[in-house]
């Protein structure tokens, strides 16, 4: 059941407290602030002190006792507060204030019957202000304890909500000069009636089909993105004709490895643009999937003018993104790293098997 928040609540008046329940799972993403324990030190502090203000008031032989039963509430009091603090729903704030309250009733019959209406007259009062105190200290607790789980379950959300939103925005790496180009490259040959513009979009439809929906997922099987890269690089051979040639070799087991999307396509891309294209004898791309040992290899190697230390900062936004993301779905146990070879430049993606240490 709902309730607006301009509507008057009457169970309110019955069964006060939050309407809010949280979950198990939120109160482990959320709930985890530790008690204060500067709230003991006060409540013992205090109890000490008005005990001792009114131990001379009390009749002889009862200072004693009225000091450790103080004490005693003190303890239950705030046992059950940790409680509320652990599990702040209405239904235990309820529970909790009933509680106090049968036990007050029996405290002050039991002091009737054993001392007689004398002590009642003294000890009823002091028993409802300290229930009254109690239950109101347990109800603002127990409010302030929504409060803060509610605020850190939105935060945790926006959180959240920004991580999926640069996940996403860093996923979108289409290159806009390489549309261009392609595009251009396609009107030339229908203008022409150039028979290599059948084939390059037949590849470049099948390359923006698999491209676009990807930006959705935060993650994609090696298979889906090796079906990406090879579309991208059907296309670039069309472009680039005997300049470019390019293999993919993929251990079937792997298939299933899940990448962030685009990674591989931006090492290619990259191989593309830095290797390929700038050397005018063209040159030859593999992409490669391995196992070794503990770890798997994701290799992009190109026998191009390479991508050196100077070239590599042109285009280091796709590069630390791709870092970013494999970050993010493996943590420390993936790198990212770009090694020099004579031709050309070697990137090589290592994920190690959970448990295993980085060398």
């Amino acid at each position: 059941m709902t309730h607006r928040p301009d509507t008057l609540d009457w169970t309110q008046w019955i069964c006060p407290g939050p309407r809010r329940r949280f979950s198990a799972l939120e109160l482990r993403q959320a709930g985890a602030q530790p008690w204060p324990r500067g709230i003991d030190h006060y409540v013992y502090s205090n109890t000490l002190i008005l005990a001792a203000v009114f131990y001379n008031e009390l009749p002889r032989g009862l200072g004693l006792w009225v000091l450790l039963a103080s004490l005693c509430m003190s303890v239950a009091s705030l046992l059950t507060a940790r409680w509320l603090w652990r599990q702040p729903t209405r239904k235990n704030l309820n529970l909790a204030s009933w509680g106090a309250v049968l036990v007050s009733l029996v405290l002050i019959f039991g002091l009737a019957k054993v001392h007689g209406k004398e002590m009642l007259r003294f000890a009823a009062p002091v028993l409802v202000a300290g229930i009254t105190l109690v239950l109101s200290a347990w109800w603002f607790l127990t409010l302030y304890r929504v409060q803060q789980i509610e605020a850190r379950l939105r935060e945790l959300a926006d959180q959240e909500a920004s991580q999926r939103l640069a996940r996403r925005l860093a996923t979108a790496q289409i290159q806009p000069h390489f549309l261009f180009n392609t595009l251009a490259s396609l009107q030339h040959w229908v203008d022409t009636q150039d028979s290599r513009a059948a084939g390059m979009l037949r590849s470049f439809t099948r390359y923006l089909r698999a491209t676009l929906p990807m930006f959705e997922h935060e993650s994609l099987p090696l298979g889906q993105e090796l079906q990406i890269v090879a579309s991208y690089l059907e296309v670039m051979q069309a472009r680039l004709g005997a300049r470019l040639a390019w293999r993919i070799e993929a251990a079937p087991e792997l298939q299933d490895l899940t990448l962030p999307p685009g990674a591989l396509l931006t090492l290619v891309e990259n191989a593309i643009g830095h290797g390929i294209e700038p050397a005018l004898r063209g040159g030859r791309i593999d992409v490669r999937a391995y196992r070794e040992g503990a770890a798997l290899r994701l290799e992009v190697q190109d026998d191009g003018a390479g991508l050196c230390a100077e070239t590599a900062s042109d285009d280091g936004l796709g590069l630390t993104n791709t870092r970013e993301r494999l970050q993010q779905l493996y943590g420390a146990r993936a790198s990212l790293q770009l090694l020099a070879q004579e031709p050309g430049c070697l990137a090589r993606i290592t994920i190690h098997d959970e448990g295993e240490q980085r060398p």
